[in-house]
Formats: structure tokens, sequence, C-alpha cells
């Protein structure tokens, strides 16, 4: 049985291809084996693994309930016990989902909660940074500049188009054919800032 108590929030936030969605899958092994009944969400726009799996940029899967809107989060607690939510790729539902995970809290789930903190563009993407406020652990992964092999807390899109950085589409998902991850030093636009 749940405890009464509230439940905790812990975020892992970084650029694209830090390790994020590798982090989260890792925790809910972990918590499989402690016993948690675990429940992992992606959001439906990321269809790297299909419309029931989450991918890693490395090719790790896991089986995943793949939603459209953060509402239909609430759900769970009506369908099952759980202890344990994570909820991967936290932009694409956007501000809303931010009450909803207060709701699972306050249910006293565990919410682990995966994301890109930063836009391709360099400017917060929420909800990450609303909900790393809120969180009792943080967790801010970097990748690796794919210019100079630093620590890349940033990413930037190769490709020119006028969509907004802030709303996700499923033309703006992709891989290393679409992002590349950078250093502060070499995070200009499209290699625009190579020294």
């Amino acid at each position: 049985m749940r405890p009464m108590e509230a439940g905790r929030l812990h975020v892992i936030a970084g650029p694209m291809f830090a390790g994020k969605t590798e982090e989260l899958l890792r925790r809910v092994r972990r918590a499989r084996l402690a016993g948690l009944r675990a429940e992992v969400i992606g959001h439906r726009l990321d269809a790297r693994g299909g419309g029931d799996r989450l991918s890693t940029h490395t090719g790790r899967e896991a089986e995943a309930r793949m939603l459209e809107d953060a509402h239909e989060l609430l759900g769970l607690l009506d369908e099952q016990q759980v202890d344990l939510v994570a909820i991967d790729e936290a932009q694409f539902f956007g501000p809303a989902i931010v009450p909803v995970i207060e709701q699972l809290l306050e249910a006293g789930i565990l919410v682990e909660v995966a994301g890109l903190c930063i836009t391709y563009e360099g400017g917060p993407f929420e909800p990450l940074p609303v909900l790393m406020a809120m969180a009792e652990e943080v967790v801010k992964l970097t990748a690796v500049c794919t210019v100079c092999g630093a620590d890349a807390a940033f990413h930037i899109r190769l490709l020119e188009d006028s969509a907004d950085p802030l709303v996700a589409t499923a033309a703006q998902i992709g891989g290393s054919e679409s992002y590349q991850a950078r250093c502060r030093t070499h995070r200009g636009r499209r290699g625009a800032a190579l020294r």
C-alpha cells in the first residue's frame, strides 16, 4: 500500500544526446528491482521506438505508454496502483503537465521526469525549468560537443526552419541527422560560431 505522504519529484534535464532517457530507464530498472510498481510514459510525438516503446539514441528500448495529452496521466491513478511514474520527453507535454505532476505527487507517487531544459536556439524549454524549481532532486546532464569534445550543455538544429522552437512537431523530432550537441564556445547556429 502506498504511504499517505506526498510523492517526490526528480528531474533529469539537459540537451539532446546527454543520456536523459538512459538515466530515466536506469532509475526505472532500479525501482522495479526494489519491488516498486513503475509506469513508463512517453509522448506520442516521439516515435523513435514505435507506438509502444521508448528508444534512446544509443538503441536501448523499453515498453512505455505513449500519450498525447498530459491529462491522460491521471488515468493511471484509476487503472492501477502505481508507485513510480517515469515521464520521458516532458517538454512535449507542455506546461499542462505541471498541475498533472502535482496531482501525482499529492497521491504519494514518485515522479521521475526527463526532458530538454533548453531549446535548440538556447532558450529555456518549458515546462522543464518550472519542474526543476519544484523538484526534490535535479540532475543536469551534458552531452559531448561534436566540434571539440568538451561538455555540451546545448544542442543546435542543423536544418533551418521557421518553426517555433518551443512547440514541438513531428517534423522537428530527430537525432544526429538534425541536431548536434555543442559546448558554449561552439553553440552558434549551424557552426557559425566555430572558432
